[in-house]
């Protein structure tokens, strides 16, 4: 017979058995919950950031030297202050952005999205980098409309779930026969191109996107703001795990007090605050018109001297608006604009003849470009270049003394602008080295090259598909605009 003390013993040990092994199941699923790093130590962990933004020129996309845009090169600042990777997520539809968040799909939201008090019920948003304002458009062809009321003469599209969407509800309150269609699968810059085509009659946009447009799309103006002053911030998901948020923050507060962020402003935003309907209508017909005789002669000399050829192009344009025969009354002549000093220095003879004057403008800039000290970086290195082909390389030495004495940074364009024009006064120039220059023309020089480049890239990519169908050159074709 078996030993009941022993069966017993057995059957204890069977008991305990099972109780330990689930005791362990249980550890090894409650451990990982217990140990889990927060958001910010995974993200670390992982080496990857993983945002989710729209393709527009004010958030996200893919330009001559790569991806650029406002938000992918802030975002990308704050990926480098963590030490991982940056990845990008696009989307044109804001619920599927929201969504994306809410479900962890991305980390945050870097899509210039607006603070409103409903989203701020849904999201967590961090500092705001902008302020910004709702801005009705139309089309300078058609009628501008004065007020609200006037709206019910046109067709108005906006994009659905939008804060313009909010604002145009709140509106209909007080103005009960507002009305509007909401697109979904649109973005923005989508319904700024229907307005200048006249394909719709309205749409409303925020004022920095309208002021990055409307350099291209020539005839938008804009009415009158629907809005207060708005912000723009990131927006993280509304949960427990604070940590990445947290740093987020310190990292808009470091970067704010150090004007690094201010500094991405003017790089994306310094140039484009004036708009000149028609100069650049008249710039876009001398693309088509004048710039296909010299094309290859731009592309061959920057080439030559390392330098991009549209922006070689642009400075041509504002140098002489591509005549190869213009001559100013202080002696400089040539599509390029080349004294006569500068000339010999660059071993041209005639500096009338167009392959000539480009090279040697071409030459010079790069020389000029070359004298910086190493720490300049770019494109700061390029705009004082430009600015010193101008005004002189010294006299933008001079301004750079300026800048450090009043505390600036002499190897930021930003700073520059503020400090060149003060070499036009007594108080300041008596002090420099080099004397009185007509400081606010190589400003204003800098910031048109930089308008006439941005035109010229978006006429070369509206004529690509024509140029391919067709196999003409790209400016064989007038742009529809005219």
């Amino acid at each position: 017979m078996d030993n009941p003390l022993q069966s017993s013993r057995c059957r204890i040990m069977a008991i305990s058995l099972v109780i330990l092994i689930s005791l362990l199941l249980m550890l090894f699923k409650v451990l990982p919950i217990l140990f889990k790093p927060n958001k910010l130590n995974q993200v670390i962990n992982d080496g990857e950031l993983i945002i989710v933004t729209r393709n527009s020129s004010t958030t996200y996309y893919e330009g001559p030297n790569g991806k650029t845009g406002f938000e992918y090169e802030l975002a990308k600042m704050f990926a480098n202050s963590l030490g991982v990777n940056l990845k990008v997520i696009t989307t044109d539809n804001l619920y599927e952005i929201f969504n994306m968040l809410n479900t962890g799909k991305a980390h945050f939201a870097a899509a210039g999205l607006t603070i409103t008090e409903s989203r701020k019920k849904q999201f967590r948003f961090a500092a705001s980098y902008m302020d910004i304002s709702e801005q009705l458009i139309y089309n300078n062809q058609s009628y501008r409309p004065k007020k609200i009321e006037d709206l019910n003469n046109g067709l108005l599209e906006v994009i659905d779930g939008s804060s313009h969407v909010e604002s145009l509800s709140e509106l209909k309150q007080k103005y009960p026969n507002l009305s509007w269609n909401t697109q979904k699968n649109m973005d923005s810059e989508q319904l700024l191109y229907l307005v200048e085509n006249q394909l719709i009659d309205f749409t409303v946009a925020d004022s920095n996107e309208v002021s990055l447009n409307q350099r291209f799309l020539l005839e938008l103006r804009v009415a009158f703001d629907i809005s207060k002053p708005r912000q723009l911030a990131w927006a993280f998901p509304k949960d427990k795990d604070s940590s990445l948020y947290d740093k987020a923050m310190s990292f808009f507060w470091r970067n704010l007090n150090d004007g690094e962020i201010t500094q991405l402003v003017e790089k994306h935003y310094g140039h484009v605050d004036k708009f000149d309907y028609v100069g650049n209508l008249i710039y876009v017909r001398h693309i088509a018109t004048r710039l296909s005789k010299y094309i290859e002669l731009y592309k061959v000399a920057a080439k030559k001297y390392n330098l991009d050829w549209k922006l070689l192009a642009a400075m041509g344009y504002q140098e002489s608006h591509w005549n190869p025969q213009a001559v100013s009354p202080t002696g400089v002549r040539g599509i390029m604009m080349l004294t006569q000093h500068t000339a010999g220095q660059m071993g041209v003879k005639n500096r009338l003849d167009p392959k000539s004057s480009i090279f040697g403008g071409a030459k010079y800039l790069d020389q000029i470009r070359k004298r910086f000290p190493q720490e300049l970086r770019e494109p700061d290195r390029t705009w004082l270049a430009m600015a010193a082909y101008n005004v002189g390389y010294y006299h933008v030495i001079d301004a750079q003394i300026i800048a450090k004495q009043q505390g600036k940074d002499p190897n930021k364009w930003l700073d520059l602008q503020t400090t060149l024009p003060l070499l036009a006064r007594k108080k300041w120039y008596k002090k420099t080295k080099y004397g009185y220059a007509r400081g606010w023309e190589p400003v204003k020089y800098v910031t048109n090259i930089r308008r006439y480049y941005d035109l010229l890239e978006y006429q070369l990519k509206r004529n690509a598909p024509e140029e391919e169908s067709n196999n003409h050159d790209a400016f064989s074709i007038l742009p529809s605009v005219l």
